[in-house]
């Protein structure tokens, strides 16, 4: 690895080491190169009847090659892969996972509530793609982002960039191997799963987002703990309209997993394996405290405004955008939910948000 000096370790590229995590669980770290990332982990839980991959990385050749690679150092066939788990609807985690499906008959693995909106935007484009310039794949693109509408705060919804839609449609060519894992195993809160020789639980815990899976190991202490709790970093909390209060449902799945007994590994999706499960999730939740405090401290200069004005107060200028708008639509609703905050519709329909003094 290179002598430069990262300062989070979710930001460190991918390792071309494999090494066993736990009993029965190797690491494997595939490249991506996503803001404020530089490495996806792959677990493969292994035992008599094959492999589970978990978060098998990125779609794409790059990110395929380095799993095929890994697995080669690991000595383990690809026909040997019997499941992927995905822990959620981000294609850093779910990428590599239809590929799975297709070449080793893989299952796929996801929480009930699994959706992956790229996938289905690309659905009506597959017969279609190979007789489109970029330009019109782009359009076809951005008008179907225009159908779905505004976001829960009021403005239009950014599309990714022009780069990101062009290499997901192309890598797909058209076979939709990357751009639509469809959940053969679709399991609920609690539901016992049995990978690498003993049986895992899993918990439901939304907040990055709405289909957020972890997975709970209490024989051999090991939580699989997805983009959920992470070793340096903290997710992106996801405003949305179908969680009441997305901050307050963050910090309910950061206390259940806190409160697990006898963790001794946490195995996260970026960064290192750690230890200390309980303080983590208290360091998350003070992050996140802190940031409300910030916005009591902006509420006489900001006054009564949108939540895009309020996102400048909690982000810096270059990440200005959906991901930090929706972050700071979540703070906000926390606020009004407990009593702190006001919101009414301006007459360009943005939501705007007043802090007031808290209820006693």
């Amino acid at each position: 690895m290179s002598s430069q000096t990262y300062r989070k370790q979710e930001q460190e590229p991918a390792s071309e080491e494999v090494t066993e995590v736990a009993p029965g669980v190797l690491r494997l770290q595939l490249p991506i190169s996503l803001p404020g990332l530089g490495h996806v982990n792959c677990y493969a839980l292994i035992d008599g009847d094959g492999v589970a991959l978990v978060d098998p990385g990125l779609p794409g050749p790059e990110s395929w090659a380095a799993l095929t690679d890994r697995l080669a150092t690991a000595e383990i066939p690809i026909g040997r892969v019997h499941t992927a788990i995905v822990t959620h609807s981000h294609p850093d985690h779910f990428g590599g996972s239809a590929q799975l499906r297709e070449e080793a008959g893989a299952d796929v693995l996801t929480h009930a509530s699994f959706r992956s909106s790229m996938s289905e935007a690309n659905d009506d484009l597959e017969p279609i793609i190979a007789d489109m310039t970029d330009e019109e794949i782009l359009a076809h693109w951005k008008k179907r982002y225009e159908s779905m509408g505004e976001t829960p705060w009021g403005t239009k919804r950014e599309p990714p960039p022009d780069h990101a839609i062009l290499r997901f449609v192309h890598e797909d060519n058209g076979q939709r191997r990357f751009l639509s894992p469809e959940a053969t195993i679709r399991v609920v809160d609690g539901q016992p799963v049995r990978f690498a020789g003993r049986e895992w639980f899993s918990i439901h815990t939304p907040g990055h987002t709405v289909d957020h899976l972890c997975l709970w190991d209490p024989e051999e202490g090991v939580l699989l703990s997805g983009d959920h709790v992470l070793p340096t970093i903290t997710p992106h909390i996801a405003g949305s309209t179908e969680i009441a209060d997305p901050l307050a449902t963050f910090f309910d799945s950061l206390d259940r997993v806190g409160a697990l007994e006898g963790v001794t590994t946490v195995l996260p999706a970026h960064g290192h394996p750690f230890d200390d499960c309980a303080g983590r999730c208290s360091h998350i939740k003070h992050h996140h405290h802190e940031r409300l405090d910030i916005l009591r401290e902006a509420a006489d200069a900001t006054g009564d405004a949108p939540v895009t004005e309020w996102m400048k107060v909690l982000f810096r200028e270059r990440s200005w955008g959906d991901m930090a708008a929706s972050e700071t639509f979540a703070h906000l609703e926390h606020l009004r939910m407990i009593g702190e905050a006001n919101s009414r519709r301006d007459s360009n329909g943005l939501l705007c948000f007043e802090l007031t003094e808290p209820t006693r």
